[in-house]
């Protein structure tokens, strides 16, 4: 059973160790967690912009981020935009990202949003055949610019 909650800041140590706990993220997530608890503030002050953790015996074993975003394209359609899904590795496999994905859409729904979207590192193929099982088709190409 996981239990899937709103972040709080006394989680961000548990979502940067989870963010670590990846083969990506090993390389490019740093050790100043004040940098990252500065950005967890700013992000619950934007209000749209939301960080989900996944608790099982009181230790936190997965984390998204789901950021609400409205627009004027696909007729004024408001999306939901998930980011920064990690599930502990000693985990993987049991279908807590499945779980995940499906809290990520009930709370899509539920804030009117009609499109769920994701990005996702094209190095990840096992990543995008997990996503691809649960609905998502890979219909863009994305584009990054480095403004540092």
């Amino acid at each position: 059973m996981v239990a899937f909650r709103t972040a709080t800041e006394a989680d961000v140590p548990d979502i940067l160790t989870l963010m670590q706990d990846d083969a990506l993220g090993a390389t490019r997530e740093g050790q100043d967690l004040g940098h990252y608890v500065d950005a967890f503030r700013a992000m619950v002050a934007e209000g749209n912009n939301h960080v989900i953790v996944g608790v099982r015996e009181a230790r936190v074993i997965a984390t998204y981020q789901i950021t609400f975003i409205s627009g004027l394209s696909l007729r004024a359609a408001r999306r939901a935009q998930v980011e920064t899904v990690r599930v502990a590795s000693d985990l993987r496999g049991q279908g807590i990202g499945a779980l995940m994905i499906a809290d990520a859409e009930a709370r899509a729904r539920a804030a009117g949003c009609t499109l769920l979207q994701l990005t996702m590192n094209k190095s990840r193929t096992d990543t995008a055949r997990f996503y691809q099982r649960l609905g998502f088709t890979p219909s863009h190409i994305g584009y990054k610019r480095d403004l540092t």
